[in-house]
């Protein structure tokens, strides 16, 4: 009992810290690159051995550990797997705590289950442990400690446009607001020259994107709150990090499209300390939903290429 105690306290301590944060001002899914004084380039985070990249909470977790810490690099590491490269964690160095989610079905779940003649529940909980930034270790192989640095906007934008026209959404041009039709399911958004900085026009199309892909036809969101309601803040938080997850995987840097959400995100948070890892987990889904779309067409058009 008091290890699932443990578990679910590990909601609540996460979520106390974005809301912390929240209060503070400092939205955790742009933190890290909204200040002057950002060391670390743009992107996700991502594991130095496996070359993959953490998803939903994680994202957030390792990206305030990058703004509180100044870390240089976005390539993280379990002690083992420092060592397993030839590597180690400096003596002193402290890891930054992530999660895993798992599920487990109870013995006398089991058991009960075969007698009412049902399927066993199994309960949902997190595990955790520890990874260290590679700038915590020493003797690790060069090609590890190369840090990327973020494309030019000039050439960030022909990448952004590659992802939008591969979702194949409705999007039309034309007034002064920004916004998506659940109920016609189109994206409507001003001219690109309307925006002062050219680059908004994908922060705000990702966002746009973000709630378009939670369509029933696809990832299947509820969209049906009201301007003022908790769905409506729930769907907003995850449209807001959907696009901080894409433009960061473009080497974008992220900014809050919708900060006058601030008071209606911090309630959601403070009501259910499980929001802000549903929200991250959706808006985790919606970046993955877009990327595989983009992926198949440019594998599409490879074929098609060469059956010419």
């Amino acid at each position: 009992m008091a290890k699932n105690n443990q578990h679910k306290d590990l909601y609540q301590e996460i979520t106390d810290k974005i809301i912390a944060e929240m209060e503070q001002g400092r939205l955790p899914w742009v933190q890290p690159w909204d200040s002057s004084h950002a060391a670390c380039a743009v992107g996700l985070p991502v594991n130095a051995s496996t070359q993959r990249n953490y998803s939903g909470i994680n994202i957030l977790i390792l990206w305030g550990a990058v703004f509180d810490r100044e870390f240089p690099s976005q390539n993280w590491l379990t002690f083992k797997q420092a060592k397993a490269l030839g590597g180690s964690v400096r003596k002193g160095e402290h890891g930054q705590t992530v999660c895993y989610a798992d599920r487990f079905t109870p013995q006398s779940e089991r058991e009960q289950a075969r007698v009412d003649g049902r399927e066993a529940q199994a309960i949902p909980f997190l595990k955790r442990y520890r990874v260290f930034n590679i700038d915590q270790c020493d003797g690790l192989p060069d090609d590890l400690m190369a840090n990327p640095q973020p494309l030019p906007e000039r050439e960030i934008i022909p990448r952004a446009e590659k992802l939008a026209t591969a979702s194949d959404a409705d999007i039309r041009h034309g007034g002064d607001r920004a916004f998506y039709s659940p109920l016609l399911d189109y994206i409507q958004l001003p001219p690109q020259p309307a925006f002062t900085d050219q680059i908004n026009y994908y922060r705000t199309l990702f966002h746009e994107l973000s709630h378009q892909v939670g369509h029933p036809s696809r990832l299947n969101r509820d969209q049906k709150g009201t301007f003022g309601s908790k769905a409506y803040a729930r769907e907003e938080l995850v449209a807001e990090m959907g696009s901080a997850f894409i433009c960061a995987a473009l080497n974008i840097i992220p900014t809050v499209r919708h900060a006058d959400y601030l008071a209606s995100w911090l309630d959601v948070l403070k009501e259910d300390k499980r929001a802000i890892f549903r929200a991250a987990s959706q808006a985790g889904k919606v970046a993955e939903y877009l990327f595989v779309l983009e992926r198949d067409v440019t594998e599409n058009k490879t074929e098609q290429e060469a059956a010419a």
